[in-house]
């Protein structure tokens, strides 16, 4: 499992203004704070104005730690790539079906030999509904990529997570498209996710347990890597937690069961857990709502 760290986004509006001001230290702290996952996801957006050519003072920063370049600027990327010393390692953070953007990305990736995020995505049909409508845009885009010359492990596709507030369907379909990616290729591709799309929406102190729940799902589904939220000590122990089938208590063995279960196509009704403990119960609890078993709200825990 390969974990990217999500913390440098514009989206914040702290990391924005740190980027535009050129916040040296706010940002060197941003990257420390990430020293415990194996990749610096750099998301600046369309890098445009007060970013442009950002990654010129960026990625100087990020010293001895792979870099994930991630912008919708196909232009400022390949200018990220041209500063990185081992652009083998680093990621292009991602190209979608769309004609113009994937022929562009794809030659980038050929050309440095890098990893390419892909998005079951495109312009005509948005994001499909079904994991078979995600799954047919990704086999064209690995047409391209095999036309290119990129290697098959080089390759990891995004199903795409949606908040679970806003369509519970999708959780499912996304896990669905992990597992059908993963038997669907030879050579095998990778998988990754943004966990922390899950979330989005939901009651604060909800998002940690539903991120790592789902993450927790999609291990088992197949999972290659995951970008996340690094502050989030607990979410990255599991992960490694689950890599290492090493748990330490009833709680991770809970959690390890939840995995085996997906892979191993099993029901939840299968999985046992302690009634007494609440955290098991919480976690039995986001999985239900997960697979769509039970409709979701805000006070899903307290049901």
């Amino acid at each position: 499992m390969i974990i990217i760290g999500e913390n440098i986004h514009i989206i914040s509006a702290s990391v924005r203004e740190a980027l535009e001001k050129k916040d040296e230290n706010f940002v060197k702290n941003l990257i420390k704070i990430q020293q415990n996952v194996d990749c610096i996801d750099l998301n600046v957006g369309p890098a445009k104005n007060k970013l442009d050519k950002i990654f010129e003072w960026l990625i100087p920063l990020v010293e001895n730690q792979n870099i994930s370049l991630d912008s919708t600027n196909s232009d400022a990327i390949e200018q990220g790539l041209k500063l990185i010393k081992n652009p083998q390692s680093c990621f292009i953070n991602s190209t979608s079906k769309d004609s113009e953007k994937l022929e562009k990305l794809t030659d980038l990736t050929s050309e440095y030999g890098c990893n390419l995020v892909a998005l079951a995505l495109s312009k005509e049909t948005g994001i499909p509904k079904t994991a078979d409508g995600r799954l047919e845009i990704i086999f064209e885009i690995y047409e391209k990529c095999m036309e290119k010359g990129i290697e098959s492990d080089k390759i990891f596709f995004d199903p795409l997570v949606l908040p679970i507030c806003a369509d519970q369907s999708q959780a499912i379909e996304a896990l669905n498209t992990i597992q059908m990616v993963k038997e669907s290729f030879e050579p095998k591709v990778n998988t990754i996710i943004g966990l922390s799309n899950i979330s989005n929406g939901c009651p604060k102190d909800l998002r940690p347990l539903i991120n790592r729940v789902f993450g927790v799902l999609a291990c088992g589904a197949g999972l290659d890597a995951v970008i996340l939220d690094a502050k989030d000590i607990e979410l990255v122990r599991i992960f490694k937690m689950l890599k290492n089938n090493q748990p330490t208590s009833s709680v991770d063995k809970l959690y390890l069961d939840l995995a085996n279960m997906i892979a191993n196509f099993q029901e939840l009704e299968e999985i046992e857990y302690d009634l007494n403990d609440t955290e098991q119960c919480n976690i039995i609890k986001t999985a239900t709502i997960l697979l769509n078993k039970k409709i979701y709200s805000d006070s899903f825990t307290q049901v």
